[in-house]
Formats: structure tokens, C-alpha cells, sequence
């Protein structure tokens, strides 16, 4: 760095699908270009902590090979072969090529794609306005948060937990199903201040050991899939052996009697030939809990990518009840506080322009629906025509021989909006350069914690990169798609969204950094009833 530059310190909020969504700040130079990053001291849950990968976010934002102009395919799908073209033909084309599907077809023959490559709202979620207006085919988000949120939801009726800073004071921390020391390293800051300061205990079930397990005092390995059996014969351990709390309960839960005869005949030997864990370590993990009042539970995605996955959160999520930990500061659980924001989106995602008739795809079936399964395609006609944002399906989406097969059909028409060239963005017919999140504005929430925050423009885009909004905006005016969605900056749509969402204008929320949005302990910890009752 230059050490003559003038250096600004702007704040702003991490945009990765971490639920961390860490507070950061930025350093600024001579307002052009992004110095080192850190995380911010002042928010108390990111609590100056910071990933690897973000505080070397200058190498990213400024690397030679971002993409920097939209670009044509002019050879075999995936040969990486492309010519630069000016914005307007590659606005001008997508819309034709749009145009003709839903000629030639249908409207649902158009299914714009996304995902969460961004978490910003605006960014993220603005795609489906242009659905909904154009009565494109709908998406349906399933490889990452639905079945883990039923899951939370069906044990305490909405999805928000014990606020995690409690982690801070509790006497065992239980990391279930996530690998915070690689994937949400503020969840150990907390959980490690708790072992320093107070003598807690840390520990992990998964299914392998990872660099979690290997920071915890009480490790936890099982197979794949069987994390419901674990729970069961922990909880019959709990009841065999005076550890439950009855009196508890019978005020807070459901059917505990029920729970307890069920219970009975799932015994640690049961447990283990299911969950592969020594019945020892199972008797040990259960002592550990029913001895410890203040056991928090940080429960992950992991351990819920089955297809018995709801049912096994709402399993581990069980434990908590049964031993009343909820009672206690720095007992409890907690997964995602997605029941905090009430975010009335109506304005980003168009919500007025829904049509439930039109067809809603899976995005985790990707491969099959462009590969012609009638099935994945609710019984209608093909895809033809895409829009991509925010994902690399390449990479991510399940069953890849179908999906590449599906990409590399010559009838299929896709455009990618990506910040380099991905394996999706090669099976492109047109690639369009984004911006990253420090050259937009776009409002944010932390799933991992309790905040809301604005993140705002900080430096131009390189190159002629648009961010999600503007690209958006200008196929909207070229398909004729019409909603008030589209003719608002992204300031703008932050502003409305916030202000229908009760929680004031983007200038206060920009002048707070950030805002808490935790409930008061009586009421994280449910000690009026869970949600349900």
C-alpha cells in the first residue's frame, strides 16, 4: 500500500452465505481502491474478528482476472471461447432470446436462476421480480436453508434462538452439524471465551474429524444421516437417569410423556448400531449435558442435508428441552434468527406481481429439469432460456452429469452474470461482468446473530461491470416488464424496504452501523411458551 495514500475507514457488512455477516471495516485509498479489511470491534458479535478470506478481500476485488465486459460465446459450449460486445447487444439479445421462448413456448419456458452468492437483499432476491412480473417460471430455494428451518421451526415454532453472545457465558458449548473453526469462526470466538473465562467445555458431534472436533474436549463422530438416533439414545440416558427436567416440561413442551415412552426402548446400545458411537461415549455425552445447566446448542446445516434432515434437527433440538437448559442464561439453542428481521420484500421481490399458478422449479433438481424429466418439470413444457445470478450450478448443484449435460444443449439459452469465469459462466451463450459488494449498495441481515446492516457503495466498478439491480433494470425495459421495482435505485428500494418493515430510513440505519434486534431473555428463551403454543 502506499503509504502516502489517503486512507478512509468505511463500514460495511460481509456478503458471503456465512452466518456470520460480519461487521467490517474497510480501508478506502484515496477513494478508488480497498485496502486491508478487518472485522469490526464496535458490533459485539463479529467482536473485530474476521475470516482469512475477507480480510484479503483487495486481492479479490482487484484481481486481473475479474471479468470486465460482456461477452458473446463464439465456440462449442464450454470451450471458453467469447468476443467482447457492447452492453446494449447483450441486453438486446437476452431479451430476444427471451421474447422467443415465451413466443415459441411459454413464459414458464424462462427460468431465472440465483442463489445466494450474495446475501444482500436487493442483490440476492431482486431476479424474482422479473419473474414474477414476466410470469417466468418461479424458483424454489432447497439446497441450503428449508429443511434445517422446518426442522427448528416444528420444535419451537419460529425460527429464532437463544442470542449467541451467550455462548459467551455458558458452561458447555455444543457445535452440532457445523464447522465454525472453518466455515463461521466468530461462533468459536464466543465459544472459546466461554473455555478461557469460565472453564466451559467445547463439543462437537459431526460426521468426521474436522478442525472443529479438534478444538473440542467431548468429540462426537457418527455416520452420516443418523444424528436423530444419537438424540434418542442421549435422551433416554437423560430420562433413565433423573437428568430431565419433568417440572419444566410439563409447562414448555408437548406430549413429554409420550417423549419419555417412546424413549424407552431407544437405548445407547440401539442408539449405537445405528450412529456407529460407542455406547460409552453416548452415556458420556448425555451425562455431560444432563450435568450442565448452561449446555448451548449451536446447531448447523451439516447435519440436515438428508432426506430425514428436519426430523434430526428437530431430534438434537429436543435435547435442550429435556434437560430445560432453555431456562438458564447460556443454555438453550440456537440455528438461525431468520424470525427476527420481518422484512416486508414486496417491493425488491415484487410480491404483488405473483402469479401461484406458474410453475415453481427446484432448484436442486437443475440437472434433471434442463435434462427434459417430466417430473422435475411439474409436467410441463422445457426450459429454454436462463438468467444466472449469484450461483456457479456447475459446481454446486447435485447430480453435475445432468447438469452439464443439461448446459451443454444447444437449444438451451443462457446468460450468466458472474464476477469471473466460472464452469457455469463457460456454458454461457452471453457472460455479463458484476460488481462486487463494496461497488453497490444493498441491505443485509445475520442469519448467524441478531443484526441489520446496510452495506454501501464504497468505490466505482472496474471495467464496465453492473451490479444484479442495473442488469435487471435493463431487461425489464427491454421485455417490458413493468413494476415500481424498477425504476428505484438500490438506495432507494433499501429505504422502502425498511421503512415497511418498521425499521426507519437507510440514513438512520447507515448513521447506527448496525441494529440489535434481539429480543429480551424472557423472550429468547421462550419462558412465555414456544412459539407454537
Amino acid at each position: 500500500m502506499n503509504q502516502h495514500a489517503k486512507v478512509d475507514i468505511r463500514h460495511s457488512t460481509c456478503p458471503h452465505d456465512c452466518p456470520s455477516a460480519c461487521a467490517l471495516d474497510i480501508e478506502v485509498l484515496e477513494g478508488r481502491s480497498i485496502g486491508r479489511v478487518r472485522g469490526s470491534k464496535l458490533q459485539t458479535y463479529t467482536a473485530g474478528v474476521v475470516c482469512a478470506k475477507v480480510a484479503r478481500y483487495a486481492e479479490r476485488i482487484h484481481h486481473p482476472d475479474r471479468l470486465m465486459y460482456p461477452m458473446r460465446r463464439t465456440g462449442p459450449k464450454g470451450s471458453g471461447q467469447f468476443a467482447r460486445i457492447s452492453w446494449d447487444e447483450a441486453l438486446d439479445e437476452i431479451a430476444d432470446r427471451f421474447n422467443q421462448a415465451e413466443r415459441e413456448f411459454c413464459a414458464e419456458s424462462v427460468w431465472p436462476y440465483y442463489y445466494a452468492g450474495t446475501m444482500g437483499l436487493v442483490m440476492r432476491d431482486g431476479i424474482n421480480r422479473l419473474a414474477h412480473v414476466k410470469k417466468y417460471s418461479r424458483f424454489y430455494q432447497t439446497i441450503c436453508a428449508n429443511i434445517a428451518r422446518i426442522g427448528f421451526a416444528i420444535g419451537t415454532g419460529k425460527i429464532a434462538g437463544v442470542d449467541p453472545r451467550e455462548m459467551g457465558v455458558s458452561d458447555l458449548v455444543v457445535i452440532w452439524g457445523t464447522n465454525p473453526v472453518n466455515t463461521q469462526v466468530n461462533v468459536m470466538t464466543h465459544a472459546t471465551r466461554a473455555r478461557k473465562e469460565r472453564g466451559a467445555r467445547i463439543a462437537a458431534v459431526d460426521i468426521y474429524n474436522n478442525d472443529t472436533m479438534k478444538q473440542a474436549d467431548i468429540k462426537i463422530i457418527l455416520r452420516p444421516g443418523t444424528d436423530g438416533a444419537f438424540a434418542c439414545g442421549v435422551m433416554h440416558v437423560l430420562f433413565r437417569d433423573g437428568y430431565a427436567d419433568r417440572e419444566y416440561m410439563e409447562k414448555y413442551t408437548d406430549c413429554p410423556r409420550d417423549l419419555e415412552a417412546h424413549l424407552k426402548t431407544r437405548s445407547p446400545e440401539w442408539a449405537s448400531a445405528i450412529c456407529g458411537v460407542p455406547v460409552g461415549e453416548i452415556e458420556a455425552f448425555a451425562r455431560a449435558v444432563g450435568e450442565t445447566k448452561r449446555t448451548f446448542f449451536r446447531l448447523g446445516y451439516g447435519f440436515t442435508r438428508s432426506r430425514n434432515g428436519a426430523a434430526q434437527m428437530h431430534a438434537a433440538l429436543c435435547i435442550p428441552a429435556v434437560t430445560g437448559a432453555w431456562q438458564y442464561e447460556g443454555g438453550g439453542a440456537f440455528f438461525n434468527n431468520y424470525a427476527l428481521w420481518h422484512f416486508n420484500q414486496s417491493i425488491i421481490e415484487g410480491h404483488d406481481a405473483i402469479d401461484h399458478s406458474t410453475r415453481l422449479l427446484d432448484q436442486s433438481k437443475i440437472g434433471r429439469i434442463l435434462t427434459g424429466d417430466s417430473e422435475a418439470l411439474c409436467g410441463r413444457g422445457p426450459v429454454k432460456a436462463m438468467l444466472i445470478q449469484n450461483t456457479n450450478p456447475m459446481a454446486v448443484a447435485p447430480e453435475q452429469a445432468l447438469v452439464r449435460e443439461g448446459f451443454a444443449r444447444e437449444d438451451l439459452f443462457t446468460a450468466v452474470h458472474e464476477q469471473f469465469m466460472t464452469e457455469t459462466a463457460q456454458m454461457a451463450d452471453i457472460v455479463l461482468p458484476a460488481t462486487m459488494f463494496m461497488e453497490h449498495d444493498d441491505l443485509y441481515y445475520g442469519g448467524g446473530h441478531q443484526h441489520i446492516s446496510v452495506g454501501p457503495k464504497l468505490i466505482d466498478p472496474p471495467g464496465e461491470c453492473r451490479s444484479n439491480h442495473e442488469v435487471l433494470q435493463g431487461l425489464a425495459r427491454r421485455l417490458n416488464a413493468v413494476h415500481p421495482g424498477f425504476e428505484m435505485s438500490p438506495r432507494e428500494l433499501i429505504d422502502a424496504t425498511l421503512n415497511k418493515s418498521g425499521h426507519g430510513n437507510i440514513e438512520t440505519l447507515e448513521a447506527d452501523l448496525w441494529r440489535d434486534l434481539q429480543p429480551d431473555f424472557r423472550t429468547s428463551h421462550y419462558l412465555d411458551g414456544f412459539a407454537h403454543a
